[in-house]
Parts: C-alpha cells; sequence; structure tokens
C-alpha cells in the first residue's frame, strides 16, 4: 500500500518521451524556494535509464546550476557518451526555459562478480524506537504557534519518504552540535519490484538533510532566515542492491565549510547491515544577516 504522495512520486518519476534521448518531467512544490534537488537528480537518472539496457546505474555526479522553477514541467536531453561490454555513460541536461538547471553525468554497469567488503554499519536505535516526522512537526509547531507561514506549509506537507532522526533538532531554535546526523528514512508505502525504481527513489532522498549537516556547528537551519542555502553538485554511488521501501540508515557528517560552502558526506545502510550508497555533495551556505 502507497501513500499519496508516494504515488505521485512514482507518477513523478516516470517521465514522457518527447522525442529519442528527450524526456519530460512534471515538477512539485515542496515548500522551498526551488524545485527540490532530489527530484531533478532522480528524474534525470530515470531519464538516463530509460536509454540503457542490462545494466544499472552504479555512480551519478550532477552539478545544479540554476534554481528550477517548481510551477513549470523540466525537459531532460541525454547524450548516449558510451556503451562498452559491462560498463555505459551518460550525459543529461535538465533544461527549463531553453537553459540547463542540471548537469549530470551517470555511469551504469552490467552484473559482474568480485572482491568485496565494506565498513561497520553505525550502532543507532531502531527505527521503531524513535519519534516519526509526524510527531516532531506537531510538537515544533506547538512550541512555535508564530513561525513564518512559509515554513509552516513546508512542514505541514505530505512526503514521499518517512523520516525518524536518532537526534532531532528543532529547526526554528538550532543549537550548535557537531556536524553529523544519523536518520532512518524509507519510502511511505510499499514500491513496486522494480530494482531501478529504487535507485532512482533513492537518489531522490539522499539530498534530504545532507545540507542541513554542514549548518548543525553553527545554530543555523535549513529554514532561517539569515541564511540562502542550496545545493551546487551531488554525487552518488550505489555498492548493493535494496529496497527503498524498507528502512535505510543515513549517516551523514560535514568535515569542513568555508567561503559560504559546505561539504556533506553520507553513507546509507540497511538495517541488516549492508553499506548499499554513499553520497557527498557540496554546498551553498551564504549568510546574510548582515545585508
Amino acid at each position: 500500500m502507497t501513500s499519496n504522495a508516494l504515488d505521485d512520486l512514482v507518477r513523478l518519476l516516470d517521465l514522457e518521451n518527447l522525442e529519442v534521448n528527450i524526456f519530460r518531467g512534471e515538477s512539485r512544490d515542496l515548500g522551498g524556494r526551488s524545485v527540490y534537488g532530489g527530484q531533478v537528480v532522480g528524474q534525470a537518472l530515470v531519464a538516463a535509464a530509460r536509454t540503457t539496457s542490462d545494466a544499472m546505474p552504479h555512480s551519478l555526479h550532477a552539478y545544479f546550476l540554476r534554481p528550477g522553477e517548481m510551477t513549470q514541467s523540466i525537459v531532460y536531453d541525454v547524450d548516449r557518451v558510451r556503451d562498452g561490454r559491462t560498463f555505459a555513460a551518460r550525459r543529461v541536461q535538465a533544461i527549463q526555459n531553453g537553459k540547463p538547471i542540471l548537469s549530470m553525468i551517470a555511469s551504469f554497469q552490467r552484473p559482474e562478480p568480485g572482491l568485496s567488503h565494506q565498513q561497520t554499519m553505525p550502532d543507532v536505535p531502531a527505527p521503531e524506537t524513535l519519534d516519526d516526522q509526524d510527531a516532531l512537526r506537531d510538537r515544533w509547531l506547538a512550541l512555535h504557534p508564530d513561525a513564518p507561514e512559509r515554513a509552516r506549509r513546508a512542514l505541514l506537507r505530505q512526503t514521499a519518504i518517512e523520516f525518524r532522526p536518532v537526534s532531532p533538532t528543532d529547526p526554528f531554535t538550532p543549537e550548535p552540535h557537531a556536524p553529523a546526523q544519523h536518520i532512518w528514512f524509507r519510502a511511505s508505502g510499499t514500491l513496486p519490484d522494480d530494482a531501478m525504481l529504487h535507485r532512482c527513489v533513492l537518489a531522490y532522498a539522499s539530498d534530504f538533510s545532507l545540507l542541513s549537516t554542514a549548518l548543525l556547528p553553527h545554530a543555523r537551519s535549513y529554514l532561517s532566515q539569515d541564511m540562502v542555502v542550496a545545493s551546487i553538485d551531488h554525487a552518488v554511488w550505489f555498492h548493493r542492491d535494496f529496497r527503498a521501501d524498507d528502512w535505510l540508515l543515513y549517516s551523514m557528517d560535514a568535515p569542513t565549510a568555508q567561503g559560504s560552502r559546505g561539504l556533506s558526506r553520507g553513507q546509507i545502510w540497511t538495517r541488516s547491515g549492508e553499506l548499499v550508497a554513499s553520497v557527498a555533495q557540496e554546498s551553498l551556505m551564504r549568510d546574510i544577516s548582515d545585508t
């Protein structure tokens, strides 16, 4: 059984084929100032996958070039850079109003055996022992009845991804914390048995919370009115198969921030301890309090 928001996400990732190598996707308003970056990354990966066969994505590297308009569709133009015996590469341009808003290259690999090892999963509480996002949202809004309307709408919006942070922080009154956090997440319902879709949903979800990790030491959040924040670039490496509708642990840290930019890293684990993906992102963190 899926939620209405998850049904909508699955539709959002089912791009319209306009012409050979050209696709179109809709946009959604998630309460930010521009299109959510994970939506564009997820749709770009779908577009690339539609031009390959018998291979799965193992990595993607994307640059956000311009903010996307939430009220307009996005055209995805795929360049078939290479088709080898094992690997295939695709370059994707996401276009609005004739200008690229994202440029991404993705690499695909056909299955093959090989050496295998991984780090050990962090020891954190199980998701069932933690407050869900609805309980946290209600608590925060009760504590801040005068919260800005834009922030209230963002928190109250139904989401296709369910989150349970291990150590939640109030986004309205952030306090300094070490630049690291752990969040359990999963699709808010059952997804079809389509391994490619599960990777695209993970790519979509991977843009949540990374940027906020780099803000933690500075007592700022994505709702802070004196900050301009945005993803600059985003990379995902897929290591092993998984289901995006089972609980996954997103373990994140941010080793540095400087020059209005922060670097965040993430590892994504199944609850059985398999490392299934790694993520890295550089983000804009511009303090406008003195402007």
